[in-house]
């Protein structure tokens, strides 16, 4: 299967390394950041969500209507507006964007970050609640007949849109989580099942748990995976890591000066409530680099603050890492560099060729295997015959 490449679509330039310079949504800033992702070979974007930031549904539909392939990736907080206004709003987006729409649903794994937007369910709760919104989404989006609801979180009556999805039957939906209500809640909705890198035993642990999630569900599929990465690629190895540290300080430097290294979303005395930053913390206190690059002081110094491990080395090593998550059973790769712009040029530039070449040839050797043994298969059954 072809890989895919996520990107994001930044609305400003700032990063945990520097400070922003530009506004919190700067149209220029976006679309050039979006353009140099389209024109390097990138899939989609991921447009993200946080409390206070720009609306991440309108800055997506400004892009849409700017660009004609790439793909948008819009993060969703279902506690910021009610399943069928929201099923509306996705469905007009992949109208505007003639079909490239898929909507990751965030639960939200901070209390203080949820509870700014009145959010004060607790995270078991708030799972069964996007659960439940999920499920109400993919009803409005394809039911052509006025129908009622009543559950946990929602009740409504005699609903239906009169506004539907390019894509049939509908868009898809993505997810993310590490912890066992996440599996649960991912492995029954998900299309797409989101991770953060981790080193390669323990990814391969967590795509057994949304398989066996999405089998316990009743699905006769399984989502697909993504693992997201922070590359820091450079000519040599050497000045990978250069690189690296130099990005490290940085990150801690703005840490130390009281800068947030991730606007409004703040650790806790306890450090992390989510899971998946638990997993981060723990990876990175128990050592720097895991397989072939994979290096985790990035995530140490941010405090497991979201997809924060990289990838440091040339474009050829970076490049087989990657590989080596394709080999698992990966298909999407999500990659943000610290600067911006810049790193999703180099990196679209000269890592995402090698991946693709790579995964051509690796399809094309799987093609032939089965047909080399549909041969055979049809070799036997005519002896048998005979």
């Amino acid at each position: 299967m072809p890989v895919e490449f996520l990107g994001i679509a930044a609305t400003g330039d700032g990063s945990e390394t520097t400070a922003r310079t530009t506004a919190a949504f700067d149209r220029d800033y976006t679309l050039r950041l979006a353009r140099a992702h389209e024109d390097h070979g990138w899939d989609r974007v991921l447009f993200a969500y946080g409390a206070g930031s720009p609306e991440p549904a309108a800055a997506a539909a400004f892009l849409a209507s700017k660009l004609d392939r790439l793909q948008i990736l819009l993060a969703h907080r279902p506690n910021v507006s009610y399943p069928t206004f929201a099923a509306k709003t996705f469905a007009t987006l992949d109208q505007i964007s003639g079909g490239r729409l898929t909507v990751h649903f965030i639960t939200g794994g901070n209390d203080h970050e949820q509870q700014r937007e009145g959010d004060f369910l607790t995270k078991d709760r708030r799972y069964d609640r996007t659960r439940e919104y999920i499920g109400i989404v993919k009803k409005a989006w394809t039911s052509r007949e006025p129908f009622d609801h009543e559950g946990e979180h929602y009740r409504f009556n005699d609903f239906v849109s009169d506004v539907f999805p390019v894509q049939q039957p509908r868009p898809g939906v993505s997810f993310g989580g590490s912890s066992d209500a996440a599996y649960a809640a991912g492995g029954a909705e998900a299309d797409v099942y989101c991770l953060w890198g981790e080193p390669l035993a323990r990814t391969a642990e967590q795509i057994e748990r949304v398989k066996q999630a999405a089998r316990a569900a009743g699905r006769t599929d399984v989502p697909r995976i993504q693992v997201a990465f922070r590359p820091i690629v450079a000519p040599t190895e050497e000045l990978a890591w250069e690189k690296a540290h130099r990005t490290v300080d940085a990150i801690r430097a703005r840490r130390a000066g009281g800068e947030p290294v991730r606007r409004g979303r703040p650790l806790g005395a306890d450090g992390p409530e989510n899971t998946g930053s638990q997993r981060l913390i723990e990876i990175a206190e128990a050592g720097e680099r895991y397989d072939r690059a994979l290096w985790t002081p990035t995530a140490a110094a941010t405090g497991g603050a979201g997809n924060s491990n990289a990838l440091v080395g040339t474009p050829e090593t970076v490049a087989q890492a990657l590989l080596d998550y394709y080999d698992l059973g990966v298909d999407i790769l999500s990659a943000r560099g610290y600067d911006l712009l810049d790193d999703a040029i180099d990196f679209g530039r000269y890592v995402i060729p090698l991946v693709r070449e790579e995964v051509a040839k690796r399809d094309a050797a799987k093609a032939a295997a089965r047909a080399k043994q549909a041969e055979r298969d049809r070799q036997q059954l005519i002896a048998v015959q005979a």
